[in-house]
């Protein structure tokens, strides 16, 4: 069963959704029921939302929607429920509940399981994940981690840049951490209070309390640039003017 709403005006957000005419279709396996008191309609088994280039699946999705002055349907929240999914061309975000603010291009997820991907890189949160569509930025929080292959960042919380790439696609440039940020290696163990991963460079700059463990070895200071392509990382005086090591054993202990 299907159901589309369409607009003159197109709301705020992603240059997805600016359009003369807009539509926002719903379709589910299980029917679509109309619940006018409410002003909901509630679309269960398999329930799709699409419009642009964005589309919500979940088992159940309850649209909410007002009158406007040309009386038409306003849809402008959508409450998705069970096996939430959110595809766009570059990126899949997963969980388990969700609010979609319609007007804003906004999706906030909950419960457990909560991943967004794109490309090789993998952004986990505990809390919640946030998509803006509009401003092409994910916010993970709570125990937030970002993956590519054997490298990791770690935050309270982290957000996600996105940029167009040359081929006209989103892809993923920066990842902004807070709080208890943590990055690893293979080789390589920092901790700060925040930092940036520059996804392209594969360079973290790390601020605030920096500690640098590698080979038992460890390296404290203010601020420190670690390059997890290379291996290499400087540690940076930064407003104190100090930068400590210790050295406790040969680099040949290190395990390749």
């Amino acid at each position: 069963m299907c159901w589309q709403e369409r607009r003159r005006s197109s709301p705020r957000g992603s240059p997805v959704w600016k359009k003369a005419i807009s539509p926002l279709e719903i379709n589910a396996e299980d029917g679509i029921e109309w619940r006018r008191d409410e002003q909901t309609y509630v679309a269960r088994g398999n329930a799709r939302a699409a419009r642009g280039e964005l589309e919500v699946f979940a088992d159940v999705m309850i649209a909410s929607y007002r009158a406007s002055e040309q009386s038409s349907t306003d849809i402008y929240r959508i409450d998705v429920h069970g096996n939430v999914r959110i595809v766009t061309p570059n990126e899949v975000v997963y969980g388990e509940n969700g609010v979609y603010d319609v007007e804003n291009g906004i999706l906030v997820l909950t419960g457990n399981n909560l991943k967004l991907t794109s490309g090789q890189d993998v952004l986990t949160a505990q809390d919640s994940l946030e998509y803006w569509e509009g401003k092409q930025l994910a916010v993970a929080r709570g125990n937030a981690v970002a993956t590519r292959e054997d490298k990791r960042i770690r935050g309270d919380v982290l957000t996600a840049h996105f940029e167009q790439g040359a081929d006209e696609q989103l892809e993923l440039a920066r990842v902004d951490a807070f709080d208890n940020v943590e990055v690893a290696t293979q080789q390589e163990f920092a901790r700060a209070d925040k930092g940036q991963y520059f996804v392209k460079r594969e360079v973290a700059r790390l601020i605030g309390n920096v500690k640098i463990t590698r080979c038992g070895n460890q390296m404290n200071g203010s601020e420190a640039e670690v390059n997890l392509a290379t291996g290499v990382s400087r540690m940076l005086a930064g407003q104190d003017g100090r930068v400590d090591a210790l050295i406790v054993g040969s680099q040949d202990t290190c395990a390749e």
